[in-house]
C-alpha cells in the first residue's frame, strides 16, 4: 500500500472513530473492500478488518451486501480452523461497525519470505507441503478460498508454520470447478509474483494429491481450467 494511501487512512476520523480505539489503532492497508488496522483487542495483539460504504450502491442494499460478506468471512474462517487449517483466531464480529477482530499473526507474507536470501530449497518445499495439506483440507470440507496469493499465507515468526489469512472471497462449495479455479488462481500468481521458484506449485500440487480425498476429480478440473487459460492467453 503506498504510503500516501496509509496516510489517508490514518487520518480517517470517522474510520478510527468507528473502531472505538483512536490512539491505539494503527492502519495498516487498504482494498478494495476493506481496511486493515493492527491494534489491542481485549489485551492482546490483534487484527481489525473494516469494510466500508460502497456510496455506488443503494444504501439498503449495501448494508446487506456488507453484513452478509462480514459473517461469511468470519464464519469461513471458524470453519477453516474447525477443519485443521491455521487461521487467524475470530476474536469478534461487530456488524455494526462492519468489523470483524482477529488475532495477529506474528510474521511475514509468503511473498516476502520467497524472496529473502536466506530463502532455502528446503524452505520452499516445506511451505509448498503446508500449502497444499491446507488447500487440501479446505477443498475436501467444503470451502473455497478465493482469492490465493502468497500474499494471503503468512509465515509465523516462532516456528516458520504457513498461515492462511483473509478470507473475504471465500465461499462453500464442493464443485471440483471451483476448486481447481482456485489452484489456478495461485498457479498464477506463483509463476506472476515468483517466476524462478515454480517448484513451490510443483509441491503444493504433489501433496494435494497426496492429502486430499477428492484429488482426482479436482485436479483433472484444475488441468481444464489451465489448458482454457492458456488457450485464452494465444488467443488474446
Amino acid at each position: 500500500m503506498a504510503d500516501d494511501a496509509i496516510d489517508a487512512v490514518e487520518n480517517d476520523a470517522s474510520a478510527m472513530r468507528a473502531l472505538g480505539v483512536d490512539a491505539a489503532a494503527r492502519a495498516l492497508s487498504q482494498g478494495a473492500e476493506a481496511r486493515v488496522f493492527a491494534l489491542e483487542f481485549c489485551g492482546r495483539d490483534a487484527i481489525c478488518k473494516q469494510r466500508f460504504a460502497k456510496k455506488y450502491r443503494l444504501p439498503a442494499l449495501d448494508e446487506r451486501l456488507t453484513r452478509a460478506r462480514l459473517v461469511g468471512e468470519a464464519r469461513a474462517i471458524v470453519r477453516a480452523r474447525k477443519l485443521g487449517v491455521r487461521a487467524p483466531m475470530v476474536l469478534h464480529v461487530d456488524a455494526n461497525e462492519a468489523c470483524v477482530y482477529m488475532e495477529r499473526v506474528a510474521g511475514v507474507a509468503l511473498k516476502e519470505a520467497l524472496r529473502r536470501e536466506t530463502c532455502t530449497r528446503e524452505d520452499i518445499a516445506r511451505y509448498g507441503r503446508e500449502i497444499g495439506e491446507a488447500i487440501s483440507k479446505l477443498h475436501d470440507g467444503g470451502l473455497v478460498h478465493g482469492d490465493l496469493t502468497t500474499s494471503n499465507f503468512m509465515v509465523r515468526d516462532d516456528d516458520g508454520a504457513v498461515v492462511v489469512i483473509d478470507f473475504g472471497l471465500s465461499y462453500p462449495s464442493a464443485v471440483p470447478e471451483d476448486k481447481g479455479v482456485d489452484l489456478y488462481v495461485l498457479e498464477r500468481a506463483i509463476n506472476a509474483a515468483h517466476p524462478s521458484q515454480t517448484e513451490l506449485f510443483d509441491e503444493i500440487i504433489a501433496t494435494y494429491k497426496k492429502t486430499s480425498k477428492m484429488w482426482c476429480a479436482t485436479l483433472n478440473r484444475f488441468a481444464e481450467v489451465r489448458a482454457r487459460g492458456r488457450k485464452r492467453s494465444m488467443v488474446g
